[in-house]
C-alpha cells in the first residue's frame, strides 16, 4: 500500500476491555484478541503510526467496584492494574504476529513495562511500533476515555477510533429504540448538550478544544479500521 491511499499519519484507537471478551463471559477471548491484533497490524504495517488506550472493564471497573462497597480511589488504582494486564495481552498477541509493540503505564510498574513517557512514546511511534497506553491517566475518578484523548492530543494523533459495540452514534439508544436515527456527522457541541454519550464529556472536550476529531465505529465490523485509515466514512465522525 502507498502512503497516497492512507489519509492519517497517526492514530489513536481507544478498546473499551470488554472488547477484549469475545464470547467469554470475564478476562480474555483469545480468538477476539488475536483479531484485534491482526486489524491493528495490519494498519501498524501499512505505515499508520497506532497507538492503542485499553480500558479494564473485562476483569475490573472501579465505579462498579466503588458501587460495591470498596473505596472508589482504591477500585479506579484496581482497574488501571486491569488494563496493564489487557495491554500485556494485547502486545503479546501483537508481536507473535511479528509487529513491534510497547506497553507504557501511567503508574510505575517497571518489571513489566515502561512508564509513560511522551517523547519516548513518540518515537516508538516513528519507529513503527504500537504503543498501548496502559492505567489510563493514573489518576482515579478519570476514565480511560479522557486517557484516550489526552493521549491522543499529547502524541499528536490525527484522529481518535473508538471501537464499540454499535456502529456509530444515534439519537437514542438503538438497541431499545428501533426508531433511533444514526448521524454520519455531528459537532462536538451537539454530542454534549444532547448527552448522547459518546465519551466522556471531559474527553468530548478536550477533543474540541485541541481539534482533535473522533470517529465512533462498530469494534466486529472486520476490517473497519483499515478502511477507515484509508479515508471511507464508517460509523460517526464528531468535529
Amino acid at each position: 500500500m502507498t502512503d497516497s491511499e492512507l489519509q492519517y499519519n497517526r492514530i489513536l484507537l481507544k478498546l473499551s476491555g470488554e472488547a477484549l471478551l469475545g464470547n467469554e463471559d470475564y478476562g480474555i477471548d483469545p480468538a477476539m484478541i488475536k483479531r484485534l491484533a491482526g486489524e491493528i497490524g495490519e494498519v501498524a504495517e501499512a505505515g499508520v503510526q497506532v497507538g492503542v488506550v485499553i480500558g479494564g472493564g473485562n476483569i475490573f471497573r472501579g465505579a462498579g467496584l466503588a458501587a460495591g462497597g470498596i473505596d472508589r480511589v482504591t477500585g479506579d488504582h484496581m482497574g488501571m492494574l486491569a488494563t496493564v494486564m489487557n495491554a500485556l495481552a494485547l502486545q503479546d498477541a501483537l508481536e507473535k504476529m511479528g509487529v513491534y509493540a510497547r506497553v507504557q503505564s501511567a503508574i510505575t510498574i517497571n518489571d513489566v513495562c515502561e512508564d509513560y513517557i511522551r517523547r519516548r512514546a513518540i518515537r516508538h511511534l516513528e519507529k513503527g511500533r504500537v504503543v498501548i497506553f496502559a492505567a489510563g491517566t493514573g489518576n482515579p475518578f478519570f476514565t480511560t476515555d479522557s486517557a484516550a484523548a489526552l493521549r491522543a492530543v499529547e502524541i499528536g494523533a490525527d484522529l481518535v477510533l473508538k471501537a464499540t459495540k454499535v456502529d456509530g452514534i444515534y439519537t437514542d439508544d438503538p438497541m431499545t429504540n428501533p426508531d433511533a436515527e444514526k448521524f454520519d456527522q455531528v459537532g462536538y457541541d451537539e454530542v454534549i448538550e444532547r448527552k448522547l454519550r459518546v465519551m466522556d464529556t471531559s474527553a468530548i472536550v478536550l477533543c474540541r478544544e485541541q481539534n482533535v476529531p473522533l470517529r465512533i465505529f462498530d469494534i466486529n465490523n472486520a476490517g473497519a479500521l483499515m478502511r477507515i485509515v484509508k479515508g471511507e466514512s464508517i460509523g460517526t465522525l464528531v468535529n
